[in-house]
């Protein structure tokens, strides 16, 4: 069983998911995607992920976006225990809590200092 991931190597969700499946001993074939060449709005990719971003997972047929989604994913399918994402409730939530700290605040300040730089 091999799992495809879209892919971009320098997105750090995407380096999140390469850490999560590493953890866990699988194996990921990668896809790398160009957003320069704008592989993300290829018609065969859109029908995958409608968002069109990176990182998205086949995992046999079953697509998955979004690292946090994916990450969550992957450890309750493929973990041989519970000890990445316990059963608690509280626990779970400060899991959440953390994951999406980097959605709500912290890429979201690094694009406004890239875009800034940018516009210089």
């Amino acid at each position: 069983m091999v799992l495809k991931l879209y892919s971009l190597d320098t997105s750090p969700p995407v380096r999140a998911v390469y850490l999560t499946a590493e953890i866990l001993g699988l194996q990921l074939e990668r896809i790398h995607m160009s957003l320069m060449n704008e592989d993300q709005l290829r018609p065969e990719f859109v029908k995958l992920n409608p968002q069109h971003t990176v990182p998205t997972l086949d995992d046999d047929g079953k697509i998955i976006w979004d690292s946090h989604a994916i990450m969550i994913y992957l450890v309750t399918k493929y973990s041989k225990d519970r000890s990445l994402y316990p059963e608690d409730p509280f626990t779970r939530a400060v899991i959440h809590q953390k994951q999406h700290f980097d959605s709500g605040l912290a890429f979201p300040a690094f694009i406004r200092i890239v875009v800034s730089f940018r516009n210089r």
